[in-house]
Parts: C-alpha cells; structure tokens; sequence
C-alpha cells in the first residue's frame, strides 16, 4: 500500500498551526493572522509562492489533529455563539456568525450533512410548486438565493439543469402552465441573480420527443423546459463548514450534545461528548444555535423548557438509475396526485424522486420500504417508454424533511417557511425552511443570537462570501487542458475534480504528482481516484469509511454493489490518515458491508414499521 504517513501531516511545503497561525518549513516565521483576517495575507517574506501559502492558509484542512484541537481550544474559553448541528443551516450559521466577527464553535453529532443534508433531491431551486400555493415571497427568496450560488458563491459546486414539463392537455395547460413558468423566470430576473440561466422556452411534442426520446408519444401534447440548479448537497455541507474553519470558527464531528449548561433560567454552555475518542467536554458559549432540523425537539427537551413550535418529519426516498436506462438529454418534472415528481440528470447516473409521507420512526437512519420504490416506479413508469424495474435501480436513499408542525394535516402542505425563536435566554432556535435557503435562515439565527450578546456586532456579509474553491474556479476551468497535461489526468478527470473541489483541486493534483498512484481510479469505483478517498480523511474530516462512501462520495448510491467491492481498498487508503490497523480496517469494512445489507433489506419490506425495523440491524460503528 502506498506510504502516505507524510500526508496525514499538513500540507506538503506550508505547516499551517494554531489560529490562523502560518509556518513556512524552512523554519521562519511567517505572518501571524487574526481569527477572520485570513484573506489578507501579506507577500512571504520566506521566499514561498503566494499561491502555495494562501492555498495552506485558507484551505482549512480538518484532519483527525484539526478535530482534536478544536474540541480543546472550544473548551478553553467562552465563545460567543455555539452552533448545534452542522447540516447546511448549522454549518451556515457557523460561517455567518464567524464573519461577522464572533468566535464561533460548531458541533455535529454523527457526520457533516449526516442528516437531512445529505439526502435531499440534490436541487437548488425556487420551488415552481409553491407559486400555485401563492408563496410568492418564499419562491422570490429562493431564486435570489439559487442566482447568488450560481453566480458567486459556489460556481464550483451549483450547476444549472434543465426540466422538461410534459403537457397532457391542450389549450389551457400550455397558458396556465406556460404562465407559471414564465412568472418564475421573471421573478429570477428580478432578483439580481438570474442571467446565468437559458429562459424557458415552448415545445411542440415532437420536438419535445427528440429531446427526451424515453417518452411515450401519448404521454404528452406538447411540453416547456426551463432550467433550475443542481448541488451535491453533502459536498456542499462539508464545503461551508470548511469555509467557516478557514475564518476561524472551530469545528468537530462525532461531537454529540448531551446536555446544556445553565446558570439559573439562562443557557451558557454544552455539555459535548467526544463519541470518536471519549471524554466530555464543558463548552460555554454567550448564545448558543439549536439548528438541529428533525432532531429540533429533542435537543429541545434538553433545555426542559416547552418550545415555542414543533417540526414534523416527512420522508422522502430516491432512487439512483444508471443513465443509459432513460434516453433524455434533459431532466423531467412530472405531477403526481400529491406532489410532484422529479428526475434528474445526475453525472451517469438519473436521480428520481420524490415521496412525501409522515415519519415517526428512527430519525438517524430514516428506510426506504417496498412501497416506497414502487410508488415512485409506478409513477415514472407512466410515461415512459421502456418502462424500468427493480433491476435498474443502481441505490436508493431517504431523508427527512423538517417540517414546522401545526399548519396542515398533510406534510406535502407543510410550509416550506422557517422560523427563529428565542425560547430561553442563552438558547435560540432555527428550523424549517428548504435547502435552498439555508443562508437567510443562517441569517436569521444569527441575527436573534446578536441581540443576546452585549456587543457591537457587524451586519451579515455572507452574500460576499464565495466558498473555499470558488475564487478562481472559472479561470482553472478555462484552463483544464492545459491542467490535464501538466498532471497527466485525463481533461475529463480535471472536470470531475474541479466541479467537486473548485481551485482546492490543486491539493489533489499535489497529492497525485507526490503519489502517482493516487491518480488511478477506485476500483469498483472508476467516477472517482484514490486520491479523493486519502483527501476526505485528511482534509474534509471523514472518520469512517462510511463517511467516505457515502458522503465525500457518492459510491453508495452510484453502484450496483452499492460500495461493498471498493470498501476495503477505501479503508486501506484511509488507514493511514487515520491511524486504523488491520482490525480497525476489517471493522470498517465490516459495518459497512452491514449497513448494505441492512438497507437492501429494509428495501424488501412491505411498510414502514418493518422497513424501519429492518434498517435497525445494523447499529452505527462505535469507535474502539
């Protein structure tokens, strides 16, 4: 196995230590930056390139080390706001508190994005569906923010897509929802943010049919595109947590909160217990965020105090097609009797969803039953040509929406709103609300927190604030022929790093040129190098191979197999980032190859009740 002790280390050139703290390895000292100030480095003096020392600088690498120190140094002393949960409203949070100034701590009980954030439809989109509920503000909202991570914030990561409507009435469904539609784009434009996609455009059915061949010709009259945008929703978690680490905010996974802190009515702290290495942790914080989405109420309970709402959970499950299996150059937007259904292009790979049913089971590992795919096959199959089966299904996967209870009986009803409240002193909440929006919503939390701390405290700034990798993304991209000589990569590989990693793909490209082994593909696996699975353990805070497989990647959805043939190549290339030997190797690999098996056969049961009990077989890997 390639020796890559070296690289558990920092990265290869710049030491990067303590807070903000730069090291040149040729033993000089190079300028020392404030929490926050990590963008104004000044020349090296030292000789180093700036490119090189910037990279080191604002990469934020969350190794195992990175992980330990900052539990400690979160322990140390009182911070100002205390982030609970890091799917995409936490991990927002985080970074919107830490840009504003305020030292800022963020803690995650299982993964980045383990929840609901690495499960959803993977779209970042207005929400067509909620102009026919005439949630005007809620879609306007929505398209500001999908235009800012087009366009500014995450270029790297937010990719346009475009829908394909088939339409199954003459006449008056072309006007009602060719009005929509238009209505959409418009809203897009008057956002500020929205040239960066096609219009949408009317189609007769046969020019409909030359785009999307896979449809049967009696399953429409006509049809309109439009375009929306797609994200890896995990990838982009991990990303914003990363983003907040490199402005200071400090940051750990498997770091779960078993209790809170209090000095009479008011909260100031956590109690935090390392799941990954034992012990616990006091942290004390001036204000803490609960933005723990589905798990709202419970970490509520906490508090024992009555919150000022509720959250419902409703599933959601998706399955994952191999490309070839629906002859389309474009993704579709289908209406079902109680919501509406998606499939979307997705590498080479189609993503078809979704569902949408009350949840009261286990929120950590939400299952997929028998009726679940059917539902979803039955209705895709309804206007396809070559209709698929079960076959055909490469993964599936289901996520919990976080629903504000109260409003509707029917959680397809549920508003798409979020609200912040303020329910004890110390102690402010965030939930609701879509992917899409999550930076108002970390807005929001930010902004309630404020008013409990005694401080002047600066205005959100995170609509300025592109993600690690964006700055200087499109000039990479405009260059990735030159990129694919210089490393030896294929151009199609330079793509494929670039729109997952943005300008950090130079860090991968380092990693190769070190270990030229690292360049091949994982077998089993041959979307992605070796060089991705040694990066996710020792830069973007992977602990376990299903962290891996799961959510730096997308293995366990995008294969037949589902990971369990490149699980043990996987393990080995991270053993030594993470110091596993042989037998911590063969449990990974182990658990992993359980949790498969148990998800498949949570697949194979009739309801949800012996889904859920199925899924249950196969219990979360704890640590030695």
């Amino acid at each position: 196995m390639t020796d890559l002790r070296y690289w558990a280390g920092e990265f290869p050139g710049v030491l990067s230590t303590g807070w903000g703290r730069v090291v040149a390895d040729d033993g000089h000292r190079g300028q020392t930056l404030g929490q926050g100030d990590v963008s104004r480095a000044s020349p090296d003096r030292c000789g180093q390139r700036d490119r090189q020392r910037e990279a080191a600088v604002r990469t934020a690498k969350l190794g195992p080390a990175e992980r330990a120190e900052s539990l400690a140094q979160m322990a140390e002393r009182e911070l100002d706001v205390l982030v609970v949960g890091a799917g995409v409203v936490g991990a927002g949070t985080a970074l919107d508190a830490v840009t504003r100034g305020l030292s800022t701590g963020l803690v995650e009980a299982r993964d980045w994005a383990s929840g609901t954030s690495s499960r959803s439809s993977k779209l970042i989109h207005g929400g067509l569906r909620y102009l026919e509920m005439l949630d005007f503000a809620l879609v306007r909202e929505a398209l500001k923010e999908r235009g800012l991570l087009l366009e500014r914030l995450a270029p790297h990561l937010v990719k346009p897509v475009p829908f394909l409507y088939p339409l199954q009435h003459k006449g008056w469904e072309r006007l009602y929802a060719g009005s929509g539609v238009a209505l959409y784009d418009a809203m897009s434009m008057t956002s500020g943010h929205g040239r960066g996609l096609p219009a949408h455009r009317h189609l007769t059915r046969s020019h409909a049919l030359r785009i999307a061949p896979a449809l049967k010709k009696d399953a429409l009259v006509g049809a309109l595109q439009y375009y929306d945008a797609q994200v890896d929703d995990a990838r982009y978690v991990a990303t914003l947590v990363r983003t907040a680490t490199a402005y200071g905010a400090k940051v750990a996974n498997r770091a779960r909160v078993t209790g809170f802190l209090r000095e009479g009515e008011r909260v100031v702290g956590a109690r935090v217990q390392d799941v990954e290495g034992g012990g616990e942790y006091e942290i004390h914080a001036k204000q803490i965020v609960n933005a723990t989405g589905v798990w709202t109420d419970d970490t509520q309970a906490m508090v024992g105090e009555r919150g000022q709402f509720h959250v419902r959970a409703s599933k959601g499950i998706h399955l994952v097609v191999p490309k070839d299996r629906i002859n389309a150059a474009t993704g579709l937007i289908l209406r079902t009797e109680k919501s509406v259904l998606f499939v979307i292009p997705w590498g080479r790979h189609w993503i078809i969803g979704t569902t949408d049913t009350d949840w009261n089971l286990d929120k950590a590992h939400p299952a997929a039953s028998s009726a679940d795919i059917d539902y979803l096959l039955e209705h895709v199959n309804s206007v396809l040509s070559v209709p698929l089966t079960r076959d055909d299904v490469e993964g599936v996967y289901a996520g919990l929406r976080p629903l504000l209870a109260g409003e509707s009986d029917a959680t397809s009803k549920l508003s798409r709103e979020h609200t912040v409240a303020h329910p004890v002193p110390g102690l402010v909440v965030v939930a609701g609300g879509k992917y899409t929006t999550y930076r108002v919503m970390a807005k929001d939390a930010v902004d309630e927190a404020v008013h409990g701390l005694d401080q002047r405290v600066a205005e959100c700034v995170t609509e300025d604030i592109p993600l690690l990798g964006a700055e200087g993304y499109r000039a990479l991209w405009n260059a990735r022929a030159r990129i694919a000589q210089r490393t030896g990569l294929h151009v199609v590989r330079v793509e494929h790093l670039l729109n997952r990693f943005g300008v950090l793909a130079e860090e991968i490209f380092e990693l190769i040129a070190a270990h030229p082994a690292l360049g091949e593909p994982l077998p089993a696996a041959e979307d992605y190098l070796k060089a991705e699975i040694v990066y996710a353990a020792s830069h973007e805070g992977a602990l376990h191979l299903d962290d891996v497989l799961t959510r730096r990647t997308r293995i366990s959805i995008e294969t037949f197999d589902r990971g369990t043939r490149s699980a043990r190549e996987a393990a080995e290339l991270m053993a030594p980032v993470l110091g596993w030997d042989k037998d911590q190797i063969e449990r990974e690999v182990e658990h992993y190859e359980k949790r498969v098996e148990a998800e498949r056969e949570s697949q194979r049961q009739p309801d949800d009740q012996t889904a859920d009990a199925a899924r249950l077989g196969a219990p979360d890997i704890v640590p030695r």
